[in-house]
């Protein structure tokens, strides 16, 4: 784990009200892929519950993990009470022990190791078992307001995106982590989803929403401040935002 995924812990109340939850839409698109009752799950990641909610919602028993103590004490005070929460990272988690119907990652999966990642996930799984990783960032509508955003973030982040882990082209048609799975041994039948979703914000609550983002948490408190202040200045009352969810899906693979 990076420094930078160990940064959200300190805004984990931040997180839970900033952060959009999940529709429906995403559970049935999950669950018409599996295409048989999805019972059991984990969680990668699982932060303070955002997609713990949707899943727990539907009867599906889940096991949430998340390797920072700060955001499980939030999640904890938003899941039902039938929600498992273990503390540890995904590498920490012992394969062999308990298989799931659904492994999936919520926003999280960029933050695992690449190394053995896939063969851990596929152990983790009953035979048949469906990964879902879903997520994407919270996009301004407005061009003119994103420019004027971008130039106000500009002396102190030239971005502020988390880069695909594997390298591949931001734009082409296959995305991360559907790359990778579509080269894994241990996967098939890969798909990719986009459920298009639009939102209105007040300013207050874009920039409360920036404050959850590892980019500017990396910033020193002060640069932190400044930034806001002046992203503050630039935008309008309320703004639109585009916060489209790529859904990545694959099977595991029956091995001899």
């Amino acid at each position: 784990m990076t420094e930078r995924a160990r940064s959200f812990g300190a805004m984990a109340e931040a997180y839970e009200r900033f952060r959009p939850g999940y529709p429906d839409e995403l559970f049935v698109l999950v669950a018409e892929y599996a295409g048989r009752p999805v019972r059991t799950a984990l969680e990668i990641g699982a932060g303070t519950g955002k997609a713990t909610r949707l899943f727990a919602a539907h009867g599906v028993e889940v096991t949430a993990t998340d390797p920072d103590a700060a955001m499980l004490a939030e999640l904890r005070k938003n899941v039902p009470a039938g929600v498992r929460v273990e503390q540890g990272a995904f590498e920490e988690l012992r394969v062999g022990e308990r298989e799931f119907g659904l492994v999936y990652a919520a926003a999280s999966l960029h933050w695992t190791e690449a190394a053995g990642r896939w063969e851990r996930v596929a152990g983790l799984l009953e035979p048949g078992g469906v990964f879902a990783s879903f997520g994407g960032p919270t996009v301004l509508a407005d061009p003119e307001v994103a420019e004027a955003v971008r130039v106000a973030r500009a002396p102190f982040l030239a971005s502020d995106d988390v880069p695909p882990p594997d390298g591949s082209p931001v734009g082409q048609a296959m995305q991360w982590p559907g790359t990778e799975l579509e080269r894994s041994e241990w996967f098939g039948n890969v798909q990719q989803h986009v459920i298009e979703r639009r939102l209105g914000v007040s300013a207050e609550e874009y920039v409360g929403h920036l404050s959850t983002v590892s980019a500017y948490l990396m910033l020193p408190v002060e640069q932190r401040r400044e930034v806001f202040a002046r992203i503050a200045e630039v935008l309008p009352e309320r703004v639109a935002v585009d916060g489209e969810i790529t859904v990545h899906l694959a099977r595991r693979r029956d091995r001899a």
